[in-house]
């Protein structure tokens, strides 16, 4: 692995890591000095989400600035990107990928299973009428986001 590489990695660690805890931080934030910082945040989960009041967890009793399941795509990235931290001995020395011939499962098929939680909420809701709870919501993404930073860090060029 390249020099490049293990920059990349180390980014991509940090990265998630400070984005899962912002999401988690700026509702407090916005109670205090932090309001332009907890502005940042909540501007740029409405890039990547809708934000709906009724389908996001409420902390400090403000909204978080993404909707339960990103919450939990974010935060399952993250305890990823620490497991690999804390068991591997960081980004940098995560083991090579293994490719389908040899033993392994193809990269894609993984990345589908993680999705099946979030897409099973997803044909319930829609088949019922009913939401899930917030937290049925959030923990259905957490595979996603945990296998999405898990491909990342673990490829090899």
């Amino acid at each position: 692995m390249g020099r490049f590489d293990a920059i990349i990695r180390r980014a991509f660690t940090g990265a998630v890591i400070a984005w899962a805890a912002l999401i988690v931080l700026a509702p407090m934030l916005t109670h205090n000095s932090g309001r332009v910082l907890a502005l940042g945040v909540y501007l740029a989960g409405s890039l990547v989400c809708h934000q709906r009041p009724e389908r996001s967890f409420h902390l400090f009793g403000v909204q978080m600035p993404v909707c339960a399941r990103c919450a939990g795509i974010y935060i399952g990235a993250a305890a990823a990107a620490l497991v690999t931290v804390i068991l591997v001995g960081g980004p940098a020395l995560v083991p090579p990928k293994r490719r389908s011939g040899e033993g392994g499962r193809p990269r894609w098929i993984v990345a589908a299973a993680a999705a099946v939680p979030a897409v099973l909420t997803l044909v319930y809701e829609w088949a019922s009428g009913d939401m899930p709870s917030n937290g049925i919501r959030a923990a259905s993404g957490v595979p996603m986001g945990a296998v999405v930073s898990w491909m990342i860090l673990s490829k090899v060029e």
